[in-house]
């Protein structure tokens, strides 16, 4: 139901008290009550109007508060989205560096590889003119002809595997690495699963750097490295190659493995010897 003006009420108050006046039915009683009735209507109204305009300006508030709140939650929005496209190209990025090294590493090996199977043949090469120089000088011969004139000395053979394997190394430390070796290559052949094959595979290698015959070494340490890469041996074998690569001028190499086993063994007292030398090399 809607609500009179003011201005028509009180026209309307007016006619009344007119009328009431002409009738002569009026009383003062009943001037009072409707004088009374139209200020209790004038003050509801003033109290709405009142209520509308602050209603009204409560809601332009929120209103403003709302753009604002909008404003700032676009601003943040397109934040995120630009975060986002950073985040994609760097993504992008590390996938493609990771595919780089990833084909750098296949390279590397493929390149170790070829330059170790062009180590073994050289190693093989250098055996041939070896043989072909003994064969030459006829040392075979000299070295039957002084052992036939040489006093028979009876050695008795080592029968148990942990015999053979302290003869070789008894052999070893004693220097006489010809010995050492052969006992050693006969204790892989007889007990190739045995808990000492890797060490006396490792030893073999040892004889070799010895003698700075660091091609045949390489090769010797290769063995325990791919044969018994979980025993105790592996870290020096990658150790002492990495050693053997730099003696021979091929630093590329010598990086390459030292490196690798500060990857595979980080802990190892090899390891450190490694970093060490890696420091060195350029």
């Amino acid at each position: 139901m809607k609500r009179l003006p003011m201005k028509r009420l009180i026209c309307i108050h007016s006619v009344l008290i007119g009328l009431m006046t002409v009738v002569g039915c009026a009383t003062q009683s009943d001037v009072n009550t409707i004088d009374n009735r139209l200020s209790e209507m004038e003050m509801r109204d003033i109290q709405q109007r009142q209520h509308r305009e602050q209603l009204k300006s409560e809601f332009e508030s929120y209103s403003q508060e709302l753009r604002k709140q909008s404003a700032g939650l676009r601003a943040t929005l397109e934040e995120l989205n630009e975060d986002i496209r950073i985040l994609s190209g760097r993504l992008e990025e590390m996938e493609y560096a990771f595919k780089q090294q990833q084909q750098t590493a296949a390279d590397l090996d493929t390149s170790r590889e070829a330059k170790l199977n062009s180590i073994a043949e050289r190693v093989e090469e250098n055996s041939d003119r070896l043989n072909r120089m003994d064969q030459y000088l006829n040392l075979e011969s000299s070295k039957k002809r002084a052992a036939a004139t040489a006093p028979a000395v009876p050695v008795k053979k080592p029968s148990s595997e942990d015999d053979i394997y302290r003869s070789a190394k008894q052999a070893f430390d004693q220097g006489d690495f010809e010995a050492a070796r052969k006992r050693f290559q006969d204790f892989i052949k007889r007990y190739p699963n045995s808990k000492n094959a890797d060490n006396a595979q490792f030893w073999i290698g040892e004889i070799y750097y010895r003698e700075k015959w660091y091609e045949k070494a390489i090769l010797e340490y290769q063995h325990v490295i791919e044969k018994y890469p979980k025993g105790n041996k592996a870290p020096a074998a990658l150790l002492k190659q990495g050693l053997a690569f730099s003696n021979i001028g091929d630093t590329a190499n010598a990086k390459l493995i030292l490196q690798e086993l500060g990857r595979k063994y980080p802990k190892s007292n090899e390891a450190k010897v490694a970093a060490e030398k890696l420091k060195t090399l350029k």
